[in-house]
């Protein structure tokens, strides 16, 4: 007799979106994006492959970033667009519950062999869990879970095999599941229990900072890919080499669409950071318990790992200010005020030239070089910071292994005494502008029936 009852996969950050269309004058613009690179027919059949192999039925965890609704481009040609802000036209629809039912029908529209292929996997008596990531945060409105459901499930037997969960999952009571985005002070959902905030008398969902980052800024960065940080953490020698070879041709005023974008971003992320949570007590205590349910666990185990969330990143602005090179930009021109106000009080006492601005501007050169060398991204400082959790909150929920997503890096190691896994992306990532060979492997964490256990390996799905 079988002590479990699913053998489980685990994939993560498939950040599946609308497609981009082709641009002739500008080739490179968002090729990632577009729909000859789309990977459903490889997910069809890593599906059925799963199916096949496995002696019991499948637990597919679809854990966190499935859906990337920030970089949804589409806009609603109904009554909904005459609502839309400017920036919404340009950037993509905000996070109130009707805009983001529409991208979620936008995403399923366009990836119908996606849907096709997980209605047919529930249908065989499988079952599928979201959970949560910061990517697709927006599936916290119940109409998008709802016209998620009306999509893969055909009758109530079904239903009972499609779970959202919030943040984390146990899997056959021996596997911690989580996304790991919580972790990340730059991702994280501040108040995953209550993540509506009121704003102008709506409701609407509070976006973590590299979501207002992706929106504001990379969504107008279109040769720079937001799923991989390489595409947009790097130096300031390696920015400028990638601008002259390439953006300078399509993007020549690159500088004031990113400064633009990150005052909006830092203008936003302040404003909602300190925007009190819309909760009603009378409800949180019941709330609690539903995510605990959800996700095969005790209340006093929700609130636990609650408690082993980052600190947000947005409660300190400087951290924000330094992570969008903002603090380099403000000293850059408090240096050309100083600088000014060199020059114009020695013009007060002699006739120079206007030229001699420049020679101040020049000396104050080194202190802004000296200053911008000396600061590291926290981006990849915060990518292993899940990583030093692990340990407690296995311990907190009384298993040997965890599972991660969120970083897109691949890892099979141990912490202590618990496995520690993550299956990495699968969404497209090319090394070369002209998006030919896709580096991108596609991996997930299997982990199977031995005996009276359960073993765990990351996979790589070679038959894409």
């Amino acid at each position: 007799m079988t002590k479990f009852n699913y053998n489980t996969a685990i994939i993560s950050d498939l950040h599946l979106s609308d497609a981009e269309p082709v641009h002739p004058k500008k080739p490179y613009w968002k090729n990632f994006k577009q729909a000859k690179h789309f990977f459903d027919d490889s997910f069809e059949k890593f599906l059925n492959n799963l199916e096949q192999e496995s002696q019991l039925p499948v637990e597919l965890i679809l854990n966190g970033d499935i859906f990337d609704y920030d970089s949804v481009m589409s806009l609603p040609e109904d009554e909904m667009y005459e609502e839309l802000t400017h920036l919404e036209k340009k950037i993509g629809v905000d996070a109130h519950e009707d805009k983001s039912l529409f991208k979620t029908r936008v995403i399923l529209d366009q990836h119908y062999q996606f849907v096709d292929a997980l209605k047919k996997f529930i249908k065989n008596g499988n079952r599928v869990v979201f959970i949560v990531g910061n990517h697709d945060i927006e599936l916290y409105w119940p109409s998008t879970q709802r016209e998620i459901e009306n999509r893969l499930i055909e009758s109530d037997e079904d239903l009972e095999r499609l779970v959202f969960c919030e943040w984390y999952y146990i899997s056959e009571r021996d596997t911690l599941i989580e996304h790991g985005h919580q972790y990340d002070p730059y991702c994280l959902c501040i108040d995953p229990v209550n993540p509506l905030i009121r704003k102008k008398k709506e409701y609407k969902i509070r976006l973590p900072f590299g979501n207002l980052a992706n929106r504001y800024i990379m969504n107008n960065f279109g040769l720079k890919n937001p799923h991989h940080d390489e595409s947009f953490v790097k130096t300031g020698l390696e920015f400028v080499q990638f601008f002259f070879k390439y953006e300078v041709k399509v993007q020549p005023f690159l500088v004031f669409h990113w400064l633009i974008g990150a005052l909006k971003t830092m203008r936003r992320s302040f404003e909602e950071a300190f925007t009190p949570a819309s909760k009603d007590p009378l409800t949180h205590e019941q709330k609690i318990k539903d995510i605990a349910r959800k996700a095969n666990s005790a209340p006093a185990q929700a609130m636990a790992l609650l408690e082993l969330h980052a600190h947000p990143a947005v409660h300190n602005p400087f951290k924000i200010i330094r992570e969008m090179w903002l603090d380099r930009f403000f000293l850059m021109l408090i240096l050309i005020a100083m600088s000014w106000q060199i020059f114009t009080t020695h013009s007060l006492f002699t006739s120079v030239s206007l030229w001699w601005f420049t020679v101040p501007m020049f000396l104050s050169i080194p202190i802004l070089a000296y200053y911008a060398q000396g600061i590291k991204s926290e981006v990849h400082q915060n990518l292993n910071a899940g990583q030093q959790k692990v340990a407690i909150a296995a311990q907190i929920v009384d298993v040997k292994r965890v599972v991660h997503g969120h970083t897109h890096i691949p890892l099979d190691k141990h912490i202590e005494d618990v496995h520690f896994l993550n299956p990495g992306s699968w969404s497209p990532y090319f090394e070369e502008i002209e998006c030919v060979k896709n580096r991108q492997d596609k991996r997930y964490v299997w982990i199977e029936e031995q005996g009276e256990q359960r073993h765990a390996t990351l996979k790589m799905w070679e038959k894409a």
